[in-house]
C-alpha cells in the first residue's frame, strides 16, 4: 500500500472515530428524576418566579373539527389554588365552564341548553384532577407527587426523558422531556373510546416562548394514538398576575351566555 493511500485510509478511520465521538458527546446525560425535574423548573423560569404568579390568563384559538374545520376564540382564566374558568366562542355565543377548586358549572348553549348546568361527578374528578396553571412538575413534592425516571426515549426525532408521575390519587401519568432544552415535549391526555376501544391521547407542547420570564407552549397538538383523530389549540396572548376577582369563579348567571368582548 503506497503512501497516499495509507494517509487516505487513516484520515477515513480518523473521521469515522471523531463521529463516533460527536454521537457519544450529544447523548443526553445520565440524570436522576430529581435532576431533571429541577433542570424543567429552571428552563421554565425557575422556582420562585413560578411561586409568585396568583393568576394566569390565556387566549386563543382551538379546533372544534367538521367540515371545513373550526377555529374557536376561547379564554382561560385560572386562580391559584386551582380556580378556572373557560370561555369558547362559536357563532355569537359563549359556552362557560367553571370551577372553584371544590363545584363547577357549564353554560353550553351550542348543544341548545340554556340553562346553568353543575358539573357532574366525571366532569369534577376531571378538573380536580387537571394541572394547575405551572404544570405538574413545580413544586411536584409539595403536591403529594412522586416522581421516577423510566429511560431515555425517541420523541418527534428528539432525545427524551421519560418521567412518570404517580400523584396521591394514584393515577400515573408520563411526561416526556426534551433533553436539549429540559422543557416538556410530550404528556399523557385522557384515553379515548374510538371504535370501540380505548387508545391512549398524548398532548404535545411545542413553540415555547417566555412572558415576563416564564416559558409557556403557544401550541398544543392533541393526538389520539392509533387513529387520524388530532387537534391543536394555539395560544395568541398570555397575561401573568391579572387581576382577577374570586367572583370570576363563582356560579355563572345565564346572561354570561354571550359573546365575549373582543379587544
Amino acid at each position: 500500500m503506497d503512501r497516499t493511500r495509507t494517509l487516505s485510509l487513516r484520515f477515513a478511520i480518523a473521521g469515522c472515530l471523531l463521529a463516533a465521538a460527536a454521537v457519544v458527546s450529544a447523548a443526553p446525560a445520565k440524570l436522576s428524576a430529581e435532576q431533571i425535574v429541577e433542570k424543567n423548573v429552571a428552563a421554565r423560569g425557575g422556582l420562585a418566579a413560578w411561586r409568585g404568579v396568583q393568576t394566569l390568563v390565556t387566549e386563543g384559538q382551538m379546533d372544534a373539527g367538521g367540515q371545513p374545520p373550526h377555529a374557536l376564540p376561547f379564554v382561560l382564566k385560572q386562580k391559584r389554588p386551582h380556580k378556572s374558568r373557560l370561555e369558547i366562542v362559536f357563532k355569537d355565543q359563549t359556552a362557560v365552564q367553571i370551577y372553584d377548586g371544590t363545584s363547577g358549572w357549564t353554560v353550553r348553549p351550542f348543544t341548545n341548553r340554556t340553562e346553568v348546568e353543575t358539573m357532574t361527578s366525571a366532569e369534577l374528578a376531571s378538573a380536580a384532577a387537571s394541572d394547575s396553571f405551572d404544570g405538574p412538575l413545580v413544586d411536584y413534592a409539595a403536591k403529594g407527587t412522586k416522581i421516577s425516571l423510566v429511560g431515555i426515549e425517541t420523541v418527534d426525532e428528539r432525545d427524551t426523558y421519560h418521567l412518570k408521575l404517580t400523584p396521591k390519587s394514584g393515577a400515573a401519568r408520563n411526561v416526556w422531556i426534551d433533553a436539549g432544552t429540559f422543557l416538556e415535549l410530550r404528556v399523557d391526555g385522557e384515553p379515548r373510546r374510538v371504535d370501540g376501544r380505548m387508545h391512549p391521547v398524548y398532548v404535545y407542547y411545542r413553540d415555547w416562548k417566555a412572558e415576563k420570564g416564564l416559558m409557556t407552549p403557544r401550541t398544543q397538538e392533541t393526538v389520539v394514538d392509533g387513529t387520524k383523530m388530532a387537534s391543536k389549540v394555539v395560544v395568541t396572548k398570555v397575561s401573568v398576575n391579572e387581576a382577577l376577582d374570586d367572583a370570576t369563579f363563582q356560579k355563572p348567571n345565564l346572561p354570561d351566555a354571550k359573546p365575549v368582548q373582543k379587544h
